[in-house]
């Protein structure tokens, strides 16, 4: 994509908002408010959201899910029939339609879920079952936080059916360690955290908690150790075993400091904020035994439906990378084994937009772009060299290719990271190197 052709809703100044990580997303351009609680996503945050959808759902479908659809808008019945009608305490969006019938947009697809299969799923024979989807989810909810708390949200919410309780056990395991490569390849920092199913029901559920230094919506104490993922909120009620209600770590440090030792690994824990990102719940026969939704089994009996239901907050997640790795220049996308959700991967940063640098540029951007690399040109005669790179950076772009007095002295291209290393490549050579 070329500067003079790509929409990019950057600014120098901020538009008065709250927290940092907000104001960041809208000076770069990621997002636009349109009232309270509604976002609307640019291209270059869009490119962001569907990166981290693109991730998303290659674990969901390596583990064997099937994606699927279903409608937001439900009538009053199915929701009566599970018993959440009445559940959500105000946070459900309802209406009538012109027939004067009650209907709400679905804050979760539980009952959809059962409507789906019902009738068609008959026999333990056709178990197991997870599908999953990638859509808009609406909540009545007090908007606040930027993207971490609004009414209308992007989530991929998934789904599984089983014939009995040890198959909904495994498949929760697999859907587990998915989450945590998902968080891994996306380079998001996370711990499991015990929880409570609250309006979901069912007999368990964990958490995906990232921690953040501060402007996080739960207080948390966690493992330091990179290699564990202990957790615990305070939404728990064990939390103040770890964490004393005057902001203090039980050994009387302050808060940041130890909060005594895990008792998974045996590391040191430490009081921080967190941010949740994902959720996972065994909800057993809870919506089954509701809606009546049964199989045959082995031995001729009728067996109600084991179920697990497993969320991932997609808009959240945007804010959250920012929270966890933005600096003081901007955005900066974390580049994993994966690849990175940067907007853009490479930027090209030519001195000025003329002669043999302009060529060298434009083959740069062209070969890069034909190789699959989602390049941006600076080809804007009216930016400064200054402006360019500190556009770039407020992008969180990982990679410059800088042509400039070097590149004219030598031939070399600077190759030059995020966080400022800098490495020298002839033209072929970096071109190789950054499309390989």
């Amino acid at each position: 994509m070329r500067r003079s052709d790509a929409f990019l809703a950057t600014s120098r100044e901020d538009r008065g908002e709250e927290r940092d990580d907000v104001r960041l997303a809208v000076r770069a351009g990621l997002v636009r408010q349109f009232g309270s609680g509604l976002y609307g996503f640019a291209p270059t945050g869009e490119r962001v959201r569907q990166k981290i959808i693109d991730v998303v759902a290659a674990e969901m479908d390596a583990i064997g899910g099937q994606r699927v659809s279903l409608p937001q808008l439900n009538y009053r019945d199915v929701w009566e029939e599970s018993g959440r009608w009445g559940s959500f305490e105000g946070e459900m969006f309802r209406l009538e339609n012109r027939d004067g019938v009650e209907m709400c947009l679905a804050p979760s697809h539980e009952e959809g879920v059962v409507h789906l299969v019902d009738g068609v799923v008959r026999s333990y024979d056709d178990l197991p079952l997870l599908v999953y989807q990638i859509e808009s989810k609406h909540r009545d909810d007090h908007a606040r936080n930027g993207l971490l708390r609004t009414k209308e949200f992007t989530m991929k919410d998934a789904y599984s059916l089983h014939a009995t309780e040890a198959g909904l056990r495994e498949t929760y395991r697999e859907v587990r360690a998915a989450y945590c490569r998902i968080f891994d390849a996306l380079g998001l920092d996370v711990v499991v955290c015990d929880a409570d199913n609250s309006v979901m029901g069912g007999s368990a559920s964990e958490e995906f908690v990232a921690p953040v230094d501060e402007d996080g919506t739960l207080d948390l104490v966690a493992c330091e150790r990179d290699d564990c993922r202990f957790g615990v909120t305070d939404e728990h009620p064990e939390f103040g075993a770890y964490r004393r209600e005057d902001g203090e770590a039980v050994d009387g440090t302050d808060r940041g400091g130890t909060s005594g030792v895990c008792p998974d690994c045996g590391g040191a824990l430490a009081a921080t904020e967190g941010v949740e990102v994902g959720h996972v719940f065994q909800l057993g026969t809870h919506y089954s035994d509701a809606m009546n939704l049964a199989v045959d089994t082995a031995d001729g009996d009728r067996a109600r439906v084991e179920m697990g239901s497993y969320g991932i907050g997609i808009t959240r997640i945007v804010q959250t990378l920012c929270l966890q790795h933005a600096d003081a220049d901007g955005c900066r996308w974390p580049v994993t084994d994966r690849g990175t959700v940067a907007p853009y991967e490479v930027a090209v940063v030519p001195l000025a937009y003329e002669g043999d640098v302009r060529r060298a540029a434009d083959r740069v951007h062209d070969e890069l772009e034909a190789a699959g690399v989602d390049c941006l040109l600076f080809d804007d005669r009216d930016q400064t060299i200054g402006e360019r790179f500190a556009e770039s950076d407020l992008l969180g772009v990982p990679t410059k290719v800088v042509l400039g007095n070097h590149y004219a002295d030598t031939g070399e291209v600077e190759l030059e990271t995020r966080d400022g290393d800098t490495r020298y490549r002839a033209l072929d050579a970096a071109i190789a190197e950054l499309a390989g």
